[in-house]
């Protein structure tokens, strides 16, 4: 119950902040206090509901290039994989760092703010930057599983944290330029100029 109460104190509080930003003109900050007070209400109320049916989904989708493969074995029910190495075996299981809903949500909170786009674009860029996320995700797992099948059990550490990582966020910068930067660098207009023109 008071859970209930501070989440509807914090959506009144947010609201009226944008209201204010957007009377006032603030571009910058009704950007910033909307897309950030969208992830927080995101994460508290739509987080705990999709953790789990992403993770699933990632594990599925990793799950298909493992079958493939046979290199390892997805257990998409449980959000678990199974891949077994020369060292032994390790089971992986998709959680809530793994499942890409903190992307998700924060790209989700930054496309509903951000003005270069209108509402039906902003719709069909957010669908598809959600399955893209979701197949950048499910590439770094496969990643990872590939590594200790081939490196051993040892290099799970390596695998997770180091390179794994670093294939996510690659995919992530290359989303991140052409869904926010390269939009806004061909609308932008500087005086009569306008790079769309070109």
């Amino acid at each position: 119950m008071v859970t209930y109460i501070i989440t509807i104190a914090l959506v009144l509080v947010w609201c009226y902040l944008l209201w204010v930003t957007h009377r006032a003109k603030l571009q910058f900050w009704h950007f910033l206090i909307g897309s950030m007070g969208l992830f927080i209400i995101l994460m508290m109320l739509v987080q705990p509901v999709m953790t789990e049916p992403l993770a699933r989904a990632v594990a599925a989708l990793a799950g298909l290039f493992g079958d493939l493969t046979d290199t390892f074995v997805p257990y998409f029910k449980y959000g678990i994989l199974f891949v077994e190495s020369a060292q032994g075996a390790i089971t992986l299981q998709i959680d809530f760092e793994c499942s890409g809903i903190i992307e998700i949500m924060a790209f989700i909170s930054l496309l509903v703010f951000y003005r270069v786009y209108s509402i039906s674009e902003r719709i069909v860029v957010g669908v598809a930057g959600i399955l893209y996320i979701m197949m950048a995700n499910a590439l770094r797992i496969i990643v990872i599983c590939e590594m200790i099948h081939y490196l051993g059990t040892d290099v799970y550490y390596m695998a997770h944290t180091i390179v794994g990582r670093i294939v996510f966020y690659a995919f992530s910068i290359v989303l991140y330029f052409y869904v926010f930067t390269k939009p806004q660098i061909i609308r932008m207009k500087i005086g009569k100029f306008n790079y769309g023109d070109h």
